[in-house]
Parts: C-alpha cells; sequence; structure tokens
C-alpha cells in the first residue's frame, strides 16, 4: 500500500504523510450489525484510577467486531475491504453463502470479489483460515491462536507475519515477528498470509495534533520537574540523572528492565525468547 506526501503548505505538512488507502472502499460505511460503542476511558481501569498515563481526548469511534475465532466453516465472498481507526491493520467484510456478514483481518492481496474458505480442506491462500495441523511448514500465518476456540491472539497488527516452522512431538513450532520461537498446539486456528497495510509503520504524523487525535495527551519529561514530582527532577541547569540508570515517577528502572515472571505457565513452550543472542 502506498503512502501519500503533501506540499509543505505549513510547517506540519512539510513532514507529514498518510496511508493512500489503495483498495479500500473510502465510499462504504461500516456494516451496522457489526459495531458497538466504545466507550472512553482516558486510561482509567474499573476504579476510575489511572493505570496508563497521557491518554484521554482523541476523536469519537465505534467498535468493529471483529472475526478473530473463525469458527463458522464455509466459504464466504470479500465484499469490500475498510478502514478500522482501532487497529492498525485494515479489515474485510465478508459474506458467507448463507448471507452471514462478519468482518476479518485483511491479509496483503486479498481483494473485494476473492472466495475465501474457513474450516479443514481449505486451500493454503491468503485469508483461508484451518487448524495448524493442516498448514505445510514453511507458510507465513497471523491471527494464531494459543487456546483452541479462543481466537486469534498472536500476530494481528498490520504488516507482521509469523512463520510455521516445524511440527514435532505432537506440537508446532512457531516463529513470531519478533524473533521469539514458540510451540503451539496444533488443533489451534491459524490464518493464511501477512496481515496487509505494510507500510503503516513508515508513515510520518508530523504535527502532535494527529497524536491528540488518537487519544493520546502530552507526556513531559522528569528531567525538567521538581525532585518532589520526579527522581530526576532538580539540579542547576541540565542535569544528569544522577542514579544508576532512568527511572519511572515511583522509582522502578525504566528501561531494560524485565518484568515478565519465569513461572509463567507458558514459559515452557518458548524455545527461543525474542531477545537471544
Amino acid at each position: 500500500m502506498a503512502i501519500k506526501t503533501y506540499k509543505p503548505t505549513t510547517p506540519s505538512r512539510r513532514h507529514m504523510t498518510v496511508s493512500a488507502f489503495e483498495g479500500i472502499d473510502k465510499k462504504a460505511k461500516p456494516e451496522r450489525s457489526l459495531l458497538e460503542n466504545l466507550k472512553k476511558n482516558a486510561g482509567r481501569n474499573s476504579y476510575g484510577r489511572i493505570t496508563v498515563r497521557h491518554r484521554g481526548g482523541g476523536n469519537k469511534k465505534k467498535y468493529r467486531i471483529v472475526d478473530f475465532k473463525r469458527d463458522k466453516a464455509g466459504r464466504a465472498t470479500v465484499v469490500n475491504l475498510q478502514y478500522d481507526p482501532n487497529r492498525s491493520a485494515n479489515i474485510a467484510l465478508i459474506k458467507y453463502d448463507d448471507g452471514e456478514l462478519r468482518y476479518i483481518l485483511a491479509p496483503v492481496g486479498l481483494k473485494a470479489g476473492h472466495i475465501i474458505m474457513t474450516g479443514s480442506g481449505s486451500d493454503i491462500l491468503p485469508g483461508n483460515a484451518m487448524p495448524i495441523s493442516e498448514i505445510p511448514v514453511g507458510t507465513m500465518i497471523h491471527n494464531i491462536e494459543l487456546y483452541p476456540g479462543k481466537g486469534g491472539q498472536l500476530v494481528r497488527s498490520a504488516g507482521v507475519a509469523a512463520q510455521l516452522m516445524a511440527k514435532e512431538n505432537g506440537m508446532a513450532q512457531v516463529r513470531l515477528p519478533s524473533g521469539e520461537m514458540r510451540y503451539i498446539r496444533p488443533e489451534c486456528m491459524a490464518t493464511i498470509g501477512q496481515v496487509g497495510n505494510t507500510d503503516h509503520e513508515n508513515i510520518q504524523l508530523g504535527k502532535a495534533g494527529r497524536k491528540r487525535h488518537m487519544g493520546w495527551r502530552p507526556t513531559v519529561r522528569g528531567s525538567v520537574m521538581n525532585p518532589n514530582d520526579h527522581p530526576h527532577g532538580g539540579g542547576e541547569g541540565k542535569s544528569p540523572v544522577g542514579r544508576p540508570g532512568p527511572v519511572t515517577p515511583w522509582g522502578k528502572p525504566a528501561m531494560g528492565y524485565k518484568t515478565r515472571s519465569k513461572k509463567s505457565r507458558t514459559e515452557k513452550f518458548i524455545v527461543k525468547h525474542r531477545n537471544a543472542k
């Protein structure tokens, strides 16, 4: 998918780029039966406490119900491709032979009018979903389940894909986009192909306002605060951190601090960690 640039009519336009939305049906309205209201929480949890800082505001949007489970076997036709404000990937509206409509993640190469299949016996074509046990070794896949029937949890963002490396000892070995190698149960569902909108990572926002439209509020550096507000604060002029390593406002290490528990239930399924030397 191409990237659109603008003439530098203003300082913010000079470096701004946007997606050209090739293949996207710009006139199609979202399917109303697959929309849900999305309440803004501004980074607050169910107790009303801020658990994610610097969130708030942003454009109003509705949630598109995407079929990550792909639990309806059969044939479907791609009606059109649409933009989804809730994720980096584009989505495709598909219509099954019995008339049911669903949204799925749009892989590279999928276009309006294409036929896709779900379930056992499907061809190895982009957009088709089937159990990993039926997918040939070496195939690029996305929207991978961790638990059968729960729905895809891995490899869902724009431009990413995992590769099925091997099948051994009743498990499938998959290489994730991060470089991590892990075992996944062969009865878990996965979708063939690479997630579309591959140029998403190359888009330049160009101005602070576009970040505000996404619901992000400004972030203040700790080094410009007072010592009672942040461990990095205080000092005359520009001062160093003054302690071993940068920290959060609450004194926890901010960079390179591992938070993953070694006693994790999924640790035994990881063959190679993403940061393994």
